[in-house]
């Protein structure tokens, strides 16, 4: 039989043959290399049957589909090392995160002491080399018999919707699991186990406490000591302790997962909002604002009443159920069907940077990353079947324009239409929007990822991940190709022949949560904002006391600039005004003594501490402020920031 592996010409096997066969012709041997595989756009095992005129894509180490089966693969071997040495501890779940994996346990408690001790299990088994293999039950009471000494994998079992129920072994372990599973655990050649923690059962704080053990594997040594020191450097940035120590936001017991923006922190937020708002006005963009309530009808009608209700903030007002927004599309469905709409008008592009409230587990709230009350700045595109291309483009060149003006890189990624029966539209619908979305990467000429079957039931997406000054990946914008919300609101447009026509509907985000990216331009720029954004832009100190005057009148004329100024005019020494001024990450201090206010001048010292000497104001002032209009990264009196 012939075969297509990777998209080259077809190769020919033996009837019969496996995954695992394809592979070693293809000599894709290496660690990193052929660590799971789709076969016809489905994850499968390395055991799976091949048959004449299949398409297989081996998916390496760097592939996030195939990290995935590595980690959880590697996650099986945590649990298998645990039990070795921990017995009576019951395994749980043990998902792949987006560093590494964890495995939850009942009746377990260890501490950072035992790590070591995990490790050279782990080193044991892998060294033993088991291969994995699956097993399924035909039905919930076989799984059950099989684990019936582990309740929470029984309760596991009959949540279940499918049969049948698959489990894996690897030597003497073995765990209820979906998989797939990398072949082997050969390829697993680094593991080191990183911290552990508390976690509720199923996150539900009236359950049990479990001990949660997260780890991280690679296939070699190499690559997980740059992870350390990659968490190393990560841990320096750490959003959360340089937004304290230059008072930009804080939490508060009384608001958990809701953040306060200082004044500091509301100079960002201010300049983020006004460089989007000025970005989407340029790009042709109306901006609307919606109710953060509505009516428990209006989630009925899209949808997320059934779907989303647990992460929803419920009331009940005169006998009528309301609820907070976690979104904001449904609300611009109002406003589309507030008016009839011509396909002159189309394409209508609607902006709403919208203020929105999910639930989320207490255990899973991480500073500005993960919150339950933050701003979308969202986007519904109406238009024609025809228009999908160019908006999207259209869309990109937006993304571009923004990420770039922070120095953010990113990658592009397509994920097509999952399995048939789980989708709503037609073959043609989803033909055409998906050719629409790969048209539209194909034109940007940016090379992008496709990641089949990973689209929404409603459509297929592309995701944007952006990568900061450490080379971590955030996914940040997405571009969505909605095919249902237009039909559960039974949105039209008026076409040229008369005849009412549903618009085709693209939501798009490219901060996402606002909050969240500031989190991650604070880990970004290390606190060390550039002029344009920063809160502490310049910074005036006084030699004595007799100089404070002078130092005020300075202060008054930059601020007339619209520049952010502030006076030190403390008793401290000069060293220790510097180095206050270097710990806020000051872009610009300026020093004024006897010299600069017989002159008339100011004396400057840029972040990086570079002395520049007496200098003129007025030129002070041409440069910064051409430095803050062109939203510049780097200073005009300075190379490194």
């Amino acid at each position: 039989m012939k075969i297509k592996a990777n998209n080259k010409p077809e190769i020919e096997l033996p009837d019969g043959a496996t995954v695992r066969e394809a592979a070693e012709k293809l000599h894709l041997t290496a660690p990193e290399q052929a660590v799971a595989v789709t076969v016809n756009g489905k994850l499968r095992d390395f055991n799976h049957t091949l048959t004449d005129g299949d398409e297989v894509i081996f998916l390496n180490f760097d592939d996030p589909q195939g990290r995935e089966v590595f980690w959880h693969t590697s996650a099986h071997v945590l649990a298998q090392a645990v039990l070795r040495l921990w017995p009576n501890a019951q395994p749980t779940i043990g998902p792949p995160i987006e560093h590494g994996f964890y495995y939850d346990f009942a009746n377990l408690t260890l501490s950072d002491q035992d790590f070591e001790k995990i490790e050279k299990e782990v080193e044991a088994i892998l060294s033993e080399n088991f291969k994995t293999q699956r097993m399924e039950f035909p039905n919930k009471e076989a799984a059950k018999e099989a684990f019936s000494k582990n309740p929470y994998k029984c309760e596991l079992i009959d949540s279940f919707n499918e049969e049948p129920i698959s489990a894996y072994t690897q030597g003497e372990f073995f765990d209820l699991c979906r998989g797939p599973h990398m072949a082997s655990l050969n390829k697993i050649k680094a593991f080191k186990v990183m911290k552990t923690s508390g976690a509720y059962w199923k996150g539900d704080s009236n359950r049990e406490m479990l001990t949660r053990i997260y780890a991280i594997s690679f296939p070699d040594k190499k690559r997980l000591k740059d992870y350390l020191l990659l968490m190393e450097e990560a841990k320096k940035r750490d959003h959360k302790v340089i937004g304290a120590a230059l008072e930009l936001f804080s939490f508060k017991e009384e608001a958990p997962g809701m953040p306060f923006i200082h004044p500091r922190g509301l100079i960002i937020w201010n300049r983020l909002l006004d460089f989007l708002r000025e970005s989407l006005n340029q790009a042709g963009y109306v901006e609307i604002k919606t109710p953060m309530m509505m009516s428990k009808e209006l989630w009925q009608c899209s949808g997320h009443w059934y779907h989303y209700k647990e992460n929803m903030y419920t009331s009940q007002i005169e006998d009528r159920e309301y609820a907070i927004k976690p979104m904001n599309c449904p609300g611009c469905m109002l406003y589309y069907q507030s008016a009839t709409h011509s396909y002159r008008e189309l394409p209508l592009r609607v902006a709403e940077i919208g203020h929105v409230h999910r639930y989320e587990a207490s255990g899973a709230l991480n500073g500005l990353f993960r919150v339950r009350s933050f701003h979308q700045d969202d986007a519904h595109l109406f238009m024609r079947p025809d228009q999908i291309r160019d908006e999207i483009n259209h869309i990109l060149q937006l993304a571009d324009k923004i990420y770039m003006t922070f120095g953010l890189p990113y990658k592009l990624e397509l994920s097509t239409r999952p399995e048939k029966s789980k989708t709503i539209g037609t073959d043609e619908e989803w033909e055409n929007a998906t050719n629409g979305l790969k048209g539209s990467l194909d034109d940007w000429g940016h090379t992008y990822r496709v990641n089949e079957g990973d689209g929404a039931f409603y459509g297929p997406k592309i995701d944007i991940h952006i990568r900061d000054a450490i080379g971590r990946f955030w996914q940040c914008g997405t571009v969505q190709l909605d095919m249902s919300l237009p039909q559960k609101f039974e949105l039209e447009f008026v076409d040229s022949d008369g005849s009412h026509k549903r618009p085709v509907m693209l939501h798009r985000a490219l901060f996402g949560s606002i909050e969240r990216f500031f989190g991650i331009l604070v880990e970004h720029f290390s606190g060390k904002f550039p002029f344009w954004l920063s809160p502490y832009q310049v910074r005036i100190a006084t030699v004595a006391d007799r100089h404070a005057d002078y130092a005020y009148e300075v202060a008054k004329k930059i601020r007339s600039h619209g520049i952010v100024c502030d006076v030190d005019d403390s008793s401290e020494s000069m060293g220790k005004k510097v180095r206050n001024a270097q710990m806020m990450k000051v872009n610009y201090l300026l020093t004024v003594g006897d010299k600069e206010v017989e002159n008339k001048t100011i004396a400057l010292r840029t972040r990086d501490n570079i002395v520049h000497g007496e200098v003129d104001i007025s030129n002070f002032l041409d440069k910064v402020v051409k430095e803050r209009n062109e939203r510049a990264l780097m200073s005009p009196f300075s190379t490194a920031q």
